[in-house]
């Protein structure tokens, strides 16, 4: 077992939350002048070589990797997972990068909702008022009825649900004994087989210049990918989680000075309700594991 060091996993946390931010910001550009299939689809082949290549280096190989004791749910989170970005790229074109991650920002609220019908996991009364607290949050974010409501608000919600339930089917199957070697693997090699078959379909040429945007969004994401599977080697995810949220810090910084958004104060205020209330479920969830240890 790796040595637990919680003060370098909260600076790794914070270097993935800027990784991500830019990542971000290369996909909406990217999006907005080609097809989001197609960008998807090209960087789940960079994603699907990353996890073949660090599967390689392993004992046991590729072979050792694609053992799993959860193929079915295994293939449905590569799948759930090449959605949750295709859908979530579609937002920061429609909406700007930081009206969507004000909103995504609740899919922590959502882990904790859904865990008890996906895992049977008992949710208390403070968890719930945390969740019903932070979807104020992010009613205020989308502010219906009070200004013209564009569909296209869901758009981040559809997104973040989504990435709630890959969440918690990885929990699930870690659980049940794949480990995060396994799950990596399938996540890539899978979410790199269904956007191929999907994305396909809508290749266009793309300019030069932008192929050096795309070699960029696919060294982020790598980046991204590798120096969060350190974090989680070396400190506990309920102890650097929490700084995940500076991404959205990061990525209205991105939204601001690259694609001229502006901030309302009724996102700040219901980004900073969602934030709070994710941050206390999270603190919750880690005293009710301590409480089942003892």
């Amino acid at each position: 077992m790796a040595e637990q060091n919680t003060r370098l996993g909260i600076w790794l946390m914070i270097a993935v939350s800027f990784i991500f931010s830019m990542q971000d910001g290369l996909s909406r550009h990217l999006a907005s002048e080609y097809n989001v299939l197609m960008v998807v689809m090209i960087r789940f082949w960079f994603f699907a070589l990353f996890v073949m290549a660090l599967a390689a280096r392993k004992p046991g190989g590729i072979r050792a990797a694609a053992q799993t004791h959860f193929p079915r749910l295994q293939i449905l989170r590569g799948v759930l997972l090449a959605a949750e970005v295709c859908v979530m790229v579609l937002a920061f074109v429609l909406l700007g990068l930081i009206e969507s991650h004000a909103v995504f920002t609740c899919y922590p609220l959502l882990v904790a909702a859904l865990s008890g019908p996906i895992l049977g996991e008992k949710v208390g009364w403070r968890r719930w008022s945390a969740i019903a607290i932070g979807f104020v949050g992010v009613l205020i974010v989308l502010q219906p009825g009070i200004t013209v409501f564009s569909p296209a608000a869901l758009v981040p919600l559809l997104a973040a649900t989504i990435f709630a339930v890959y969440g918690l089917l990885t929990r699930h199957v870690a659980q049940g004994g794949d480990s995060t070697a396994v799950s990596f693997f399938w996540t890539g090699v899978v979410g790199a087989i269904f956007m191929t078959a999907v994305g396909i379909w809508f290749w266009e040429p793309m300019a030069p210049r932008d192929w050096v945007f795309m070699g960029m969004l696919c060294c982020t994401a790598l980046a991204g990918h590798f120096l969060l599977i350190r974090v989680y080697e070396i400190a506990e995810a309920s102890a650097v989680q929490p700084f995940a949220y500076l991404q959205l810090v990061f990525v209205s910084v991105v939204g601001i000075a690259v694609f001229g958004e502006t901030i309302e104060m009724h996102e700040i205020v219901g980004a900073v309700i969602v934030v709070a209330a994710g941050i206390f479920t999270l603190w919750r969830e880690r005293v009710r594991a301590q409480a089942q240890v003892r």
